[in-house]
């Protein structure tokens, strides 16, 4: 599946308040709480289980991130970017750091 029947497919199951009137702010709230649950469970991971990922939890684990990737989506559609434009952005940005030697260190504008 490509990013953009990804993004297609995900937002026929988008029903919250304003879907498709420039809302942004419901998405984001979505993906810091979905973002959050993934940590929960890496963090019971660590606590319960040594760090050792079982079968079991990979499987919510996907379940978790899948809910991650429909929120970055949403508000990817929300804000009128596709989703295949914010990968591509995201490893121009990256390789550029890599070219120049700054993947290490902080800021944005690296």
């Amino acid at each position: 599946m490509t990013f953009e029947e990804y993004q297609n497919k995900a937002a026929v199951t988008a029903l919250y308040p304003n879907h498709g009137k420039n809302e942004f702010i419901y998405p984001t709230l979505g993906l810091v709480g979905e973002a959050g649950e993934v940590a929960e469970k890496v963090k019971k991971i660590i606590r319960d289980d040594g760090g050792k990922i079982s079968l079991t939890k990979k499987e919510e684990l996907k379940k978790e991130i899948g809910d991650v990737l429909w929120y970055i989506s949403q508000l990817s559609l929300e804000l009128g970017l596709s989703l295949e434009e914010v990968a591509k952005a995201n490893i121009e940005k990256l390789y550029s750091r890599l070219e120049r030697n700054k993947l290490h260190g902080d800021g944005d504008n690296r």
